[in-house]
């Protein structure tokens, strides 16, 4: 199991429900994931992934200045939304689509499974052809 998907799962774990230790969040990458981690790496994890421990649990905290969110993204560099089945395609201009691919990842919508970025083009996956259809009326709001 690499660093990268390790970090990414505890932080879907503790955006999608309380974590208050790191003995609950090592059962909880156990048993959601089969993830086998010790207490020494969970520690580490926790201090690179910048997490606090608050009353409700391990919160990330925000960067001092956040970056540009999907809207005003969308708004300066989308050119065209397109659905293919349960796939939205996005098109921005030539080198842009990375910083639309990232602004959708951080707004963490439910509707996106995922993206892949390549240099003017953005796929997204969602779970069904109507989620897609409803994600695209959305998107083609911000232009």
């Amino acid at each position: 199991m690499n660093k990268a998907f390790r970090q990414g799962q505890i932080l879907r774990l503790i955006r999608k429900k309380p974590i208050l230790t790191q003995e609950d969040l090592a059962h909880e990458l156990k048993v959601s994931q089969g993830i086998d981690t010790t207490q020494v790496t969970l520690s580490r994890d926790v201090r690179e992934l910048g997490l606090l421990k608050t009353p409700e649990g391990y919160r990330q905290v925000e960067a001092a200045s956040p970056a540009p969110d999907v809207e005003t993204i969308a708004a300066e560099l989308l050119q065209d939304v397109r659905v293919a089945q349960n796939l939205i395609v996005l098109r921005t201009s030539p080198g842009n689509a990375n910083a639309l691919a990232v602004a959708l990842d951080q707004a963490d919508w439910p509707e996106i499974v995922g993206t892949i970025a390549g240099d003017d083009t953005v796929l997204i996956v969602t779970p069904d052809t109507g989620t897609a259809e409803n994600l695209r009326k959305k998107l083609l709001g911000f232009i």
